[in-house]
C-alpha cells in the first residue's frame, strides 16, 4: 500500500515544489519506488525541479480521457525509481476542476501503487486545494520566516481542519447539527473551526467525540525553509506549539532548511538540486528532512501496529 505525503502551504513562492521534488529523489536514492503528482494546476512547475524541460503526457490527458487510466500518464525520469505524473500542458481551466473530475482524480490516486507518493499542491485554500492535501498520510507543511508566510501557513491548517470537520460531518450525516451549530455561533466558520467543534460538542457530546476522534487522526509536519542566518532557528518549534494549543492537532516539526542562492541556479539550469549541489548545506537539511519525516512515520505505524 503507497505511502502519500502531500506538500502544501496556502503561499505561493515557499519552495513546496522544491522541496516534494528533492524528497522524491532522496526516497528514490534510498531504493523506495516513488511518484511524484503535480497537482499545483494552473502553475505546474515540478518537472523543470527534477530536470525534465517538456513532459509528453499530463492530467489533463486521464482528465479529458485521452488515456484512460492515470497510471498511463507516468513518466520515467533520469532518477533510478523515480517517477513523475505531470501537472503541466493542462488546459488553462484546470484549476477550476468540477466535482466530477476532482473525485475521480483523488480515487485514481489512491489505487497508484508505489512506495511513496507525494503530492505538489498548489497555493491557496480552495476547497479543491485542501481535498489534495487532506487526501494524504502525512501532510508537510512549508512555510519561510516571513510573518506573511506564517500567516498563510496557519490559515492553510485551519482550513484542512474546518475541512476535515465538513467531511466527518457529512460522512455521518450530521449536516442538521453543523448548520445548527453555525447557527448559534456565527464565529464558527473556517477563520474559527475550534469554536465549530465547541459548540458541536455542546450540542451533541457523543457526536462531538467522534469529530474529535477524526481530527486526532491527522498527521501534520512542518518544514521552515529559507531560513537565513539572522532569523530564529526556533520559529518551526513556536509553530507547531500553538498549533497545538490553539487547535489541538498534533504537529511534527521535521527541520529548517537554509538559504541558498545555489537553488535558483539548480532551477535555471533545470537539474535536480540534491544532484548538482549535494554537499551544501541546504541539501544536508533536505536529508535530515527527509530522515526525519521518516522516522517519525516508522515510529507512528509500529505504535499502530503494536496496539492494534
Amino acid at each position: 500500500m503507497s505511502q502519500i505525503w502531500s506538500i502544501g502551504g496556502g503561499k505561493g513562492g515557499t519552495g513546496k515544489s522544491f522541496i516534494a521534488g528533492n524528497l522524491g529523489i532522496l526516497l528514490a536514492k534510498e531504493g523506495y519506488k516513488t511518484l511524484l503528482i503535480d497537482v499545483d494546476f494552473g502553475a505546474a512547475n515540478l518537472h523543470t525541479i527534477i530536470g525534465i524541460s517538456k513532459p509528453e503526457r499530463s492530467i489533463s490527458d486521464f482528465l479529458n480521457r485521452r488515456l484512460a487510466t492515470l497510471d498511463e500518464t507516468v513518466l520515467s525520469t533520469p532518477i533510478p525509481n523515480l517517477y513523475l505524473i505531470s501537472g503541466a500542458m493542462n488546459n488553462l481551466d484546470i484549476a477550476n476542476l468540477t466535482h466530477q473530475q476532482k473525485i475521480k482524480l483523488l480515487r485514481n490516486i489512491a489505487r497508484l501503487s508505489y512506495d511513496y507518493i507525494l503530492l505538489d499542491i498548489g497555493a491557496g485554500t480552495s476547497f479543491n486545494t485542501i481535498d489534495y492535501f487532506m487526501i494524504a498520510d502525512s501532510g508537510i507543511f512549508v512555510t519561510t520566516p516571513e510573518p506573511t508566510s506564517i500567516e498563510n501557513v496557519y490559515r492553510f491548517i485551519r482550513s484542512a481542519y474546518f475541512r476535515k470537520i465538513h467531511h466527518v460531518l457529512k460522512a455521518h450525516d450530521f449536516r442538521t447539527l453543523a448548520d445548527e451549530a453555525e447557527r448559534q455561533n456565527g464565529n464558527a466558520t473556517v477563520s474559527n473551526p475550534e469554536i465549530l467543534l465547541h459548540v458541536i460538542k455542546e450540542l451533541d457530546p457523543e457526536k462531538g467525540d467522534i469529530v474529535e476522534k477524526a481530527l486526532r487522526t491527522l498527521d501534520f509536519k512542518l518544514i521552515l525553509n529559507q531560513v537565513r542566518k539572522q532569523d530564529n532557528p526556533n520559529i518551526g518549534e513556536l509553530i507547531c506549539k500553538i498549533i497545538e494549543r490553539h487547535l489541538a492537532l498534533k504537529m511534527s516539526f521535521i527541520g529548517n532548511l537554509s538559504f541558498d542562492d545555489h537553488v535558483h541556479n539548480s532551477v535555471c539550469k533545470k537539474l535536480p538540486f540534491v544532484d548538482l549541489y549535494p554537499y551544501t548545506r541546504t541539501a544536508l537539511d533536505l536529508r535530515e528532512c527527509c530522515k526525519n519525516h521518516l522516522s517519525i512515520n516508522k515510529d507512528k505505524t509500529s505504535v499502530q501496529y503494536l496496539t492494534a
